[in-house]
């Protein structure tokens, strides 16, 4: 639920943004392909991403009373990811396995893309991290000029390949 703090690991900005994408993209798909399979209904992936979004809202509400910003949470980036689940699962006549390999395609290649305007939406990592210090890395091993480079290797394109491949594994076990 919480792995959209990776706007506070500032040096690891990046690294973390596709860990967390990848994370967050199992966590979808193996819950709304259970939802779906369970009940049958094209529809109840992105309920179940509604469920999942309001739960964040609700959880990151008690980290903002504790004093961490509030803006970096509240892009719903489940949505989408999940209506194309839904629709995958209606366009195929419900076939499972249908679902587990072009959902599991489809979720795993635009939750990365819809978390990446996650990120471009909130406030500036950098700024935030030094209102708000959390420090991931004693000083002697946080990495000089961090930000160097940084879109030379593409998190997105990263996360998503990675995720297109698990997340078909995961539907599966959902």
């Amino acid at each position: 639920i919480n792995a959209g703090d990776y706007i506070f690991y500032t040096d690891w900005a990046w690294t973390s943004y596709t860990v967390f994408s990848i994370s967050q993209t199992l966590m979808l798909i193996v819950g709304a392909t259970y939802y779906l399979t369970f009940t049958g209904v094209p529809g109840t992936a992105t309920y179940y991403a509604l469920i999942m979004t309001v739960y964040t809202w609700i959880a990151k509400g008690a980290w903002f009373s504790l004093g961490y910003p509030y803006d970096f949470i509240v892009t719903p980036v489940w949505l989408p990811s999940a209506m194309l689940l839904d629709l995958v699962y209606w366009a195929t006549k419900k076939n499972k396995h249908s679902l587990i390999l072009f959902g599991g395609v489809l979720v795993g290649m635009s939750l990365p893309l819809f978390n990446m305007v996650n990120l471009i939406t909130v406030a500036d990592p950098l700024e935030t991290a030094f209102k708000y210090p959390r420090p991931t890395l004693p000083p002697y091993m946080t990495p000089i000029e961090p930000q160097v480079g940084k879109f030379y290797n593409s998190p997105v394109a990263l996360g998503a390949g990675a995720g297109a491949v698990l997340a078909c594994t995961f539907a599966a076990l959902g």
